[in-house]
């Protein structure tokens, strides 16, 4: 009997972990929304644990720590907020193609990319394609990531490091109403609410359909298809490969921008470098190494958990959500759990190693 992928509800027996609801509902979620999923991990670690890590670090310069720690949570804060912005629209056109493949998919396109599969939404082709374009987001805002961050890391260090004076907080009516808020006086207190706006539905859903008609066009190009084809048998580790290729590129711009940075101290600018190409360098090969251990590991429970959920519809979802999670998990506790403590060490040792060692400049007679 072939089960329709569109059927909602789905009951099936009991099997304990295997298909709890819970789990598969998160797993659905994360194959859904895979860059969200990433971009609020990494706001959780990298604003929270990693300086705390970097806090716990000894014998390592006291300023250094700050600008180590400081450049963890506003790179954590600004990750989310930028790709969120461009991760939330494309996530839900992509959703958008899943319901309705025909209304952006060539017929040709569609059976081009299906393959030998009993629906599109369950093709390896697809789901390659699709998670791309989700996890591409990643890719495509590294460099503006990079420069928001250095520009507000000299924000957040006043914020967090430097007493301010009272009257220097206080923020007056003038400028919370240029900014979009309004007085409501309530008897005694004045307080400041947001001026109310309407949301505006046709906007949302032509972003959504002009997105999704998009993507729809650069996979209608039969190019595109046959390099989709490919490598869609490297599927199961798009999302590691993609997190490599993003925070290779994220370094690279950030050892950039904060070279050509003129608020952050000059002093403290090799050690804060150093910092991110360690952290990067080892997260990379240390992050390949435990992940191709942990897969090989999980191939046993990625076999029970089909056979338990074999007749579900959505399997695929759920088997990708887990290539999700696995990787980016390895990949964030490495970077911000363990690496910060060996990383904010080592920088600092460098710096200091290197400084001691510079040569003299002879004074001109």
């Amino acid at each position: 009997m072939k089960i329709d992928s569109n059927i909602t509800s789905y009951n099936p027996k009991f099997k304990g972990l295997m298909n709890n609801k819970a789990l598969l509902k998160g797993l659905e979620l994360v194959s859904e929304h895979s860059t969200s999923f990433i971009a609020g991990t990494t706001l959780l670690m990298a604003s929270v644990i990693r300086p705390i890590v970097i806090s716990m670090t000894p014998d390592v310069d006291k300023e250094n720590k700050r600008y180590a720690a400081v450049n963890s949570f506003t790179s954590g804060l600004t990750k989310f907020a930028i790709v969120e912005a461009v991760a939330i629209p494309i996530e839900n056109a992509v959703k958008n193609i899943d319901k309705n493949p025909e209304k952006f998919l060539n017929p040709e396109t569609i059976n081009n990319l299906k393959g030998s599969a009993d629906k599109l939404i369950n093709s390896q082709n697809y789901k390659f394609a699709t998670q791309f374009f989700k996890l591409a987001s990643n890719f495509i805002t590294a460099i503006p990531k990079a420069m928001i961050t250095i520009a507000l890391m000299p924000l957040f260090m006043d914020l967090f490091f430097k007493n301010k004076k009272a009257n220097n907080t206080k923020i007056s009516n003038n400028n919370l109403q240029n900014q979009g808020f309004y007085r409501l006086n309530n008897g005694h207190n004045e307080i400041f609410a947001p001026f109310e706006k309407k949301a505006n539905p046709s906007f949302k859903g032509g972003l959504i359909n002009n997105t999704s008609k998009a993507i729809g066009e650069i996979l209608n190009n039969g190019n595109i298809q046959n390099l989709i084809k490919k490598f869609s048998s490297h599927n199961e580790n798009i999302a590691r490969n993609m997190t490599m290729a993003t925070d290779i590129l994220l370094t690279a711009s950030f050892v950039n921008r904060t070279n050509r940075s003129k608020k952050i101290k000059p002093e403290r600018k090799k050690a804060l470098i150093y910092n991110n190409i360690i952290s990067t360098g080892i997260s990379i090969i240390g992050g390949c190494t435990i992940d191709k251990l942990v897969k090989n590991n999980t191939k046993g429970f990625i076999e029970k958990f089909s056979k338990a959920n074999k007749e579900n519809p959505k399997l695929a979802k759920y088997i990708e959500g887990i290539n999700i999670i696995r990787p980016t998990l390895i990949f964030a506790g490495i970077y911000y759990g363990i690496l910060p403590l060996f990383s904010t060490y080592l920088a600092d040792k460098t710096d200091k190693f290197i400084n001691t060692n510079k040569p003299e400049k002879k004074l001109s007679e």
